[in-house]
């Protein structure tokens, strides 16, 4: 990676960064993106990376083990499989998607007697091509993810769809906002849902301004994504 690609990821996380209030946490989405950029976001002062692929994550966790402040959280759908792996290695799950995944990690945890940060992945607009409860859904099963007594539940992640206009991305981040305080007063309570994690490249102002707590930035800060490889 050339001296200017090294300058201009540092320029933009540090504008990016010196922009956000205090109460909103920068997630740098790093996925498919090579250690040497991630270090370069790190120098500019940004400790947070979003991964998508649990194996990937794993690599360069290795690759960038010097850097022992990061705080890794995985963004991307996880598969049953890669959930050890992923309680393993990751602080934060933003994309706890269904009642069966919640209840395979709440086993995994009981055992591995360490938990992540978590947070479910609501869909708050039907979006076939992403993961996630629906809102009614969500409700309809909070008893059953309360249940699983091991996990830490800190927030809601959503993922708008593409094509809605200003007024319906507002609309729906203030929706998941509503959602979370919602869910926070059931009882039992088990711990309030504070964080959430909505906003993204285009429109994370927009999240901003509907409450989001942490905000997920690849394009601003990395530039263009290069093509993943098979792994």
């Amino acid at each position: 990676m050339s001296s200017f690609e090294i300058s201009t990821i540092q320029d933009r996380a540090r504008v990016l960064l010196a922009s956000l209030p205090g109460s909103v946490r920068l997630i740098a989405v790093s996925k498919y993106m090579p250690s040497e950029r991630i270090r370069a976001a790190y120098a500019a002062g940004v400790r947070d990376f979003g991964e998508s692929r649990v194996q990937e994550a794993i690599r360069k966790m290795t690759e960038l083990e010097d850097l022992t402040d990061i705080t890794w959280h995985l963004i991307g759908h996880l598969q049953s499989n890669k959930a050890k792996l992923a309680v393993r290695y990751f602080d934060w799950i933003h994309s706890v998607d269904s009642l069966a995944l919640a209840q395979r990690l709440n086993r995994i945890v009981e055992v591995e007697k360490t938990s992540p940060q978590l947070c479910l992945q609501v869909k708050v607009r039907p979006d076939p091509n992403k993961f996630g409860w629906s809102i009614s859904a969500l409700k309809s099963e909070w008893p059953l993810i309360q249940a699983c007594q091991h996990l830490k539940w800190r927030g809601i992640m959503t993922i708008l769809p593409l094509g809605l206009t200003q007024p319906e991305i507002k609309a729906a981040f203030r929706q998941t906002q509503c959602l979370a305080t919602e869910l926070s007063s059931i009882p039992p309570e088990v711990s309030p849902l504070k964080e959430l994690s909505m906003g993204m490249s285009n429109d994370y102002l927009l999240a901003i301004e509907s409450g989001a707590t942490m905000i997920r930035i690849g394009r601003r800060i990395f530039g263009d994504r290069p093509e993943p490889e098979d792994t």
